[in-house]
């Protein structure tokens, strides 16, 4: 019998079942279900691009500061630092709203809304950034919640928001129709509403020993989780072949709410056996000499190590190090180039969907269909680099960068598919990149924790993040928009045409995003040759038992 409570938790009243740290998973999972608001900026850019007139490089300079938003989590780190989660996924709730609302009141033209570029700039960087809160509250307390379990809990938590864009989209059409510009009115309330409901449920819980059983309710949870994703591709690709009215549509996101709720029967489940095993253990206990007054020995801790002290002079891998004796390390350095280089063009072709689609004569449908497919690609990305990595660590050892090296390596396929401008494929190269950009969030993250410990980790894993929208902003606005427009107007300039103030312009034909995708797949490489750099680094290490310290504090 494995009891998931320590000595400490012997004299207390057992807790209702939404107080356990397994109904924090849940409430976890619906939270980051519906955070996805970023993924689907590909589906609503084109309208705001019609509405606002703006070119494709002033596009991609939204997209950017979108990315920045999405992905510098470095505030929102340092607040959990100091505060419990629900001050963290508050505040986040907030920024979404105030970001989003003012967003929706631009692309519908409202009088009181006229904005100018660095305003909308500035708006979607405070909604996109309101997903760091969201991620740091609700990923962070899990994964200290269950320290063994790490590439698991991130690998499935991450998978949840590899589908919210998918959710997101069914809930759309579900309330809303086809009203695309509607579509930013949904992101704006339905996270803040959630989060707000369940924020009070998300919480780090102290005293609580590994159980037996950890990894099979993972893999139950995971089993829900991928029923859900088999059900949203099957009715994305029906979507696309017949045209669904309102009512089924509803139907169809009523079948997605109860697959998406499913993972409450194992959490209600689980949490009711632990308090059964609890009360059982306290029945037979007698109180050992020292106890009676709830006295433990405590366990004996090094001398605490100032932030500003031996900044060059670091733990050994796998302990805790100060926040600037992680950032100026090398492996962190290599981690960061990496990032740049693998998970920003990725990011770039995900956010230029849209564009790409159209550029290559697809219908909106085909689009729409895109996206939802990359996020459910997305998803799949991110549960198997988690739960197969987790495997692959702990059976055979094997590096948790070199699985890392192994994606980037693959993604420059995608990117060299998309450069190919084969109609037929280019659903294969979304789905490969998709696929690509979900796996490294969990081996990044989970890489970041390994070797800095997690002492620090909700402001770690947010600087790691930041190197994203570096290489967004290089790719997607230096390179991508610049071809694009350059294109653009070669064409018009062909047809004998020239650019009026406010016109937004429109480029046909793979010559669009042939040049700027062949570098960008030359650049993943580069990111792959860093992350063997890591590999060879770090094997030493990841042939020990990198979780024995959590099992003897346990």
């Amino acid at each position: 019998m494995t009891a998931d409570f320590s000595l400490r938790n012997l004299g207390k009243t057992p807790t209702p079942f939404f107080n356990g740290r397994w109904f924090t998973v849940f409430a976890s999972i619906l939270i980051l279900s519906v955070s996805g608001g970023t993924y689907l900026f590909g589906l609503y850019s084109q309208n705001v691009k019609s509405s606002l007139g703006y070119d494709q490089t002033t596009l991609n300079l939204l997209s950017f500061f979108k990315d920045v938003g999405a992905n510098v989590g470095i505030i929102a780190g340092l607040i959990n630092e100091v505060c419990p989660p629900w001050v963290v996924l508050l505040i986040g709730s907030l920024m979404n709203f105030s970001g989003y609302i003012y967003l929706w009141l631009a692309v519908n033209g409202d009088e009181l809304v006229k904005p100018q570029v660095w305003q909308m700039c500035l708006c979607l960087m405070i909604g996109a950034n309101s997903q760091t809160f969201t991620n740091t509250g609700a990923l962070v307390t899990c994964v200290k919640n269950f320290p063994e379990s790490r590439g698991i809990v991130i690998g499935l938590l991450k998978g949840f928001v590899g589908l919210s864009g998918a959710i997101i989209t069914q809930l759309f059409h579900a309330i809303y129709g086809n009203n695309g510009k509607s579509l930013v009115l949904l992101i704006a309330w339905l996270p803040p509403f959630v989060c707000c409901t369940l924020l009070k449920y998300v919480r780090v819980m102290k005293g609580v020993n590994r159980q037996e059983n950890e990894v099979n309710i993972f893999y139950q949870l995971l089993y829900i989780s991928l029923g859900l994703a088999g059900f949203l591709l099957m009715v994305t690709i029906l979507q696309n072949r017949v045209a669904f009215t309102l009512v089924e549509y509803r139907l169809s996101s009523c079948v997605m709410l109860l697959l998406l709720f499913a993972p409450i029967v194992v959490v209600i489940r689980e949490e009711l056996r632990i308090g059964k095993n609890r009360k059982q253990v306290l029945d037979d206990f007698t109180p050992l000499k020292g106890l009676e007054q709830g006295k433990l020995p405590l366990r004996s801790q090094g001398k605490e190590v100032l932030w500003f002290q031996n900044v060059f002079k670091p733990p050994e891998r796998g302990e805790d190090y100060t926040i600037l004796q992680a950032l100026l390390s090398i492996d962190m350095l290599i981690l960061f180039i990496t990032t740049i280089f693998g998970a920003g063009g990725t990011l770039t072709a995900i956010d230029n969907i849209g564009q790409i689609g159209k550029a290559l004569g697809y219908p909106n449908t085909s689009i729409a269909t895109f996206t939802s497919l990359v996020s459910i690609w997305g998803y799949l990305g991110r549960v198997v680099s988690g739960f197969v990595s987790e495997i692959f660590l702990t059976k055979y050892k094997v590096p948790r960068p070199l699985m890392l090296t192994f994606v980037l390596l693959l993604s420059c396929f995608g990117h060299i598919l998309i450069a190919m401008g084969v109609p037929s494929v280019l659903d294969v190269a979304l789905a490969i990149l998709g696929f690509c950009f979900g796996a490294m969030a969990p081996l990044i993250f989970s890489i970041i924790s390994e070797l800095f410990g997690l002492k620090h980790y909700a402001t770690l894993l947010n600087f790691g993040g930041a190197a994203s929208p570096i290489g967004a902003y290089v790719f997607n606005v230096r390179l991508v928009g610049h071809f694009y427009d350059k294109e653009a107007l070669r064409q018009m300039a062909a047809l004998g045409l020239f650019r009026k103030p406010g016109d937004h312009l429109t480029c046909i034909g793979i010559e669009c995003y042939r040049s700027s995708f062949l570098i960008i797949a030359a650049a993943s490489f580069v990111g792959c040759i860093v992350s063997y750099i890591l590999v060879l680094r770090t094997r030493k290490f990841y042939k020990g038992d990198i979780y024995k310290k959590f099992r003897e504090q346990a």
